[in-house]
């Protein structure tokens, strides 16, 4: 038997271009030989529709298509997948299902027994969780169909009660089918090839992984779409964010002595990843939405830079609008470094001072600020007045203005509401500065196309004079060391002083994360490359006194 895996690009809710992506996905299978093609989790309407599954014209459209794509599976057949309504009376009134399409007709069905209502995921929001198990059966092999989360409940994650895999096995199957929309995050590859690898070992028996490849507003998904042998071997893969239709012969995967391995990222592949990653999610989101033209405020320091460099990448540079806004502490340096930058990249660029409209608003509020200090509120003045001039721009000439803040920053609510926080998209807000820093030296690691200045310089808000970031945090590496650990590893306080953070710093940091939650509430999407990024994935109360 041969099994196509079928990795593309869907859009949520859009029917149309998902069936016709399948039905071309069909006729290419069938055109190489293929018995099957294998598509993703919820393919049909694209992961994650969120509360769109709530529309019962939505659950309509989704079973119209269905229908549609089985009268193309002549000759060939289709596992799709799909929302289907519970047809019992008690639960949800969805189930997270996957079909065998035969001929025009449904010939077997799936529903996903281990829902994941955790960092992104909120299936138990929509879905009911199957309850019992059962193979399909095609071309005389008996398949263990399964979806995503199925395969996931291994000894060392243990989430749930129950494994699926185990009452599956029971019959004997010849092989296993997991249909996914497993999303990336660069530290997550490793674990996803070893849950595969591991299942495929533990059953004795081939594994085809279909995942899905796109973006969907602030999610990746890479695809990485796989094979496994008995041994657990990783016998072939398709390519990270891109699409594919790949046949492979079953009898060839079962003969194949690949043996287990490990996946272990060096930081020159963890740069390469992230790099390829954030381009491919600008791309989506802009060409998913329509949207072609981006602007941004380019500073001289590094994050404006980065984000410029991969908005350049994306979009093409003559898309990119670089806009220089010296103030009244911008340094010559600065100015002159970004002014490099564009010309390296052949961005167009423009320099408005934003002096002028600096002290109209100082000249606004002197009489309201009379008898006080200046302090944080004029120097915020300072970064809504480009905020301003950004957002003019953008929406004179149709651009979407892209946020430059880091994660550090997001963190410690180092940035200025309606000021730097502004945009349509935080193009780096899932990396830390420290990641900033690797990422752009892997960037000039050919060619300095980023000014060796920027990378060099200690970082400066410039909202004061001889202002650096230092005034305020403490240096970037022991920063991210404290917030790794407090974000990604969810540490304590005490087990953050004891792995040899000073007491004091490290409560300072802790309060400075809990007290500017409400800042991040009001920031935009930010690309997800981390297994815990700010936004859908990290819900924290904006109320509360608990200090870590």
């Amino acid at each position: 038997m041969k099994i196509a895996l079928a990795q593309l690009n869907f859009i949520v809710g859009h029917f149309e271009h998902n069936t016709a992506l399948m039905i071309y996905a069909l006729d290419r299978a069938r055109a190489q030989g293929a018995d099957l093609v294998v598509f993703t989790e919820l393919s049909v309407c694209g992961y994650p529709p969120r509360d769109l599954l709530e529309m019962e014209h939505f659950i309509d459209q989704c079973e119209a298509a269905i229908r549609k794509i089985a009268g193309h599976c002549k000759g060939i057949a289709a596992i799709v997948g799909a929302p289907s309504r519970n047809p019992r009376a008690f639960g949800k009134r969805l189930l997270n299902s996957a079909f065998l399409l035969v001929e025009g007709e449904i010939c077997g069905t799936y529903h996903k027994g281990l829902l994941p209502t955790y960092d992104v995921f909120d299936e138990y929001r929509y879905f009911e969780p199957a309850s019992s198990f059962k193979s399909i059966v095609f071309k005389g092999k008996k398949i263990a169909l399964t979806i995503c989360e199925d395969l996931w409940n291994l000894d060392v994650h243990a989430l749930y009660s129950m494994n699926p895999m185990d009452v599956l096995i029971r019959e004997e199957p010849d092989l296993i089918i997991n249909i996914s929309a497993s999303p990336f995050a660069w530290s997550h590859l490793a674990d996803r090839h070893y849950t595969f690898s591991e299942n495929a070992r533990k059953y004795r028996i081939p594994l085809f992984v279909a995942n899905q490849m796109g973006g969907h507003d602030e999610l990746l998904f890479d695809g990485q779409s796989g094979v496994y042998n008995p041994m657990g071997g990783l016998v072939d893969q398709i390519d990270s964010f891109t699409e594919d239709v790949r046949v492979f012969d079953l009898d060839e995967v079962i003969q194949s002595r690949e043996q287990p391995g490990e996946i272990k990222l060096s930081e020159t592949e963890k740069n390469e990843v992230i790099f390829k990653a954030l381009v491919f999610g600008i791309r989506e989101y802009f060409g998913k939405l329509g949207l072609k033209k981006a602007i941004l405020g380019l500073s001289g320091g590094l994050d404006s830079a980065l984000t410029l460099v991969l908005a350049a990448e994306a979009l093409g540079p003559g898309n990119c609008k670089a806009v220089l806004l010296p103030g009244p502490y911008s340094t010559d340096h600065s100015i002159s470094d970004a002014v490099q930058l564009a010309q390296n990249l052949e961005v167009p660029h423009e320099i408005i001072s934003i002096n002028e409209t600096v002290d109209a608003l100082n000249h606004a509020l002197e009489p309201h600020f009379r008898g006080t200090k200046p302090g944080v509120a004029e120097e915020n003045l300072q970064a809504r007045a480009r905020a301003v001039i950004l957002m003019g721009l953008a929406n004179k000439f149709g651009y979407v203005l892209l946020n430059t803040s880091n994660k550090s920053e997001a963190a410690v609510g180092y940035g200025t509401l309606y000021g730097d926080m502004c945009g349509g998209l935080a193009v780096i807000g899932d990396i830390y500065k420290t990641e900033a820093y690797s990422l752009s030296r892997h960037i000039n690691r050919h060619l300095e196309i980023i000014p060796a200045n920027i990378i060099n310089k200690p970082p400066s808000a410039e909202l004061k004079p001889g202002q650096r970031d230092t005034d305020s945090l403490p240096p970037y590496e022991i920063l991210d060391d404290i917030l790794f650990r407090y974000i990604e590893r969810k540490m304590s306080a005490e087990k953050i002083i004891a792995a040899g953070h000073p007491a004091e710093l490290v409560r300072s940091v802790l309060q400075m994360v809990n007290a500017n939650e409400y800042k991040r509430h009001q920031t935009p999407p930010i690309l997800r490359v981390s297994k815990k990024a700010f936004g859908s994935g990290r819900k924290m109360p904006l109320v509360a006194r608990f200090p870590g």
